[in-house]
């Protein structure tokens, strides 16, 4: 039997967890997670357990010791965006390939500078918006001669909902009030520029379910550099029901809690609930001119929990998880990626090929 690769996840949060059983019970990878405290439960992984490592990410010298005493290939950050520079450099001081799903833009920019001096592959931002959402708009644009507008929307939900907010956290309360409260990339008119979140209010149905969208921070990924010169116009937009945008501006724009996001956090928690019974909505549109043809393509799915072994992991964990395995598969398992490596360097059939990210599948309309 060949030598299992050794992937060493930080962060023991759902997301960790969530990537580093996928990766253990393939057999081809041995997982170390490792966080200051161990979670309260592992998932059973049949014969290929988690190992938990005990860390501290202050304590770099210690990590760097812990990864070339075992011959750790890779690591992927799955802690809190503000913490995800510093796993990148012991990435880069120590050799190894390096991964994140983060969405904040100035950390993946730091990450960016990082991986031109690096000796492992670098992946930043690939997860699910960051990640398969540009992987989904990417593969959709093939056959346009011209592309006047590529919209980007995602959506972590529940599938019901009953408060004044339309909304329950599925997900890190970090990153949502992250994404609400950072300027956003987009492309109009063919020029690159920022914009406010909670912005560019929209109204869509999604197989025949109503929603809003506003731009949020970070999910368009590497996108519009990637086709600057290419496409008039490209913007990424969280969705949520209709009546969320409107609460969450009167929070953090009318009550400037924006300038606060430590107090935002502490209000949002005391009034809106955490919930595991979830749904991931994506939808892709590219719009422009296909063989001289006004045309327009979409792509739409809807992931929900699965049962995997013993463990029930939420929409958001699989979705986010199966972005990062499949690149980490790509890069350390199948070697056919490497350097800086961005999400549209994959194409949708080989993703969905993948056996991570073969879970879209299931989501597909």
């Amino acid at each position: 039997m060949a030598n299992k690769h050794k992937i060493l996840v930080m962060g023991a949060g759902k997301i960790g967890v969530t990537v580093a059983s996928l990766l253990a019970r393939t057999n081809d990878y041995e997982s170390y997670l490792s966080d200051i405290k161990a979670p309260h439960k592992l998932p059973e992984i049949a014969g290929n357990p988690i190992k938990f490592i005990p860390s501290d990410i202050r304590k770099t010298d210690e990590i760097k010791k812990f990864i070339l005493d075992n011959q750790i290939e890779g690591v992927i950050s799955c802690l809190p965006f503000h913490l995800t520079i510093e796993v990148a450099k012991i990435a880069a001081e120590t050799g190894i390939h390096y991964f994140d799903p983060t969405e904040d833009v100035a950390t993946t920019n730091k990450v960016y500078d990082l991986a031109k001096t690096s000796k492992g592959s670098f992946a930043p931002q690939c997860g699910l918006a960051p990640g398969f959402i540009s992987i989904a708009a990417n593969s959709l644009t093939d056959g346009f001669e011209e592309i006047d507008h590529i919209k980007m929307r995602v959506g972590a939900l529940t599938p019901n909902v009953n408060n004044n907010f339309h909304y329950a956290f599925t997900w890190s309360i970090d990153g949502v009030v992250n994404e609400y409260i950072h300027p956003c990339v987009v492309m109009q008119d063919g020029e690159r520029k920022l914009v406010p979140a909670l912005d560019g209010y929209e109204h869509l149905v999604v197989d025949n379910e109503h929603y809003e969208a506003f731009f949020t921070s970070g999910g368009v990924g590497s996108l519009v550099e990637s086709y600057s010169g290419r496409a008039k116009n490209m913007d990424y937009k969280t969705m949520r029901y209709v009546g969320h945008c409107e609460k969450m501006k009167f929070i953090l724009q009318d009550m400037n809690l924006r300038e606060d996001p430590e107090l935002a956090k502490q209000i949002l928690t005391k009034v809106i609930p955490h919930t595991d019974q979830d749904k991931v909505v994506v939808y892709v549109s590219v719009f422009g001119k296909k063989n001289g043809v006004l045309s327009e393509v979409t792509y739409t799915n809807t992931c929900y929990p699965l049962q995997v072994d013993n463990t029930l992991f939420t929409a958001i964990q699989m979705t986010t998880a199966a972005g990062i395995c499949t690149i980490v598969d790509l890069v350390v398992h199948e070697k056919k990626l490497s350097g800086l490596v961005k999400q549209e360097q994959v194409s949708l059939k080989e993703f969905l090929a993948n056996r991570f990210g073969s879970y879209y599948k299931s989501g597909e309309k």
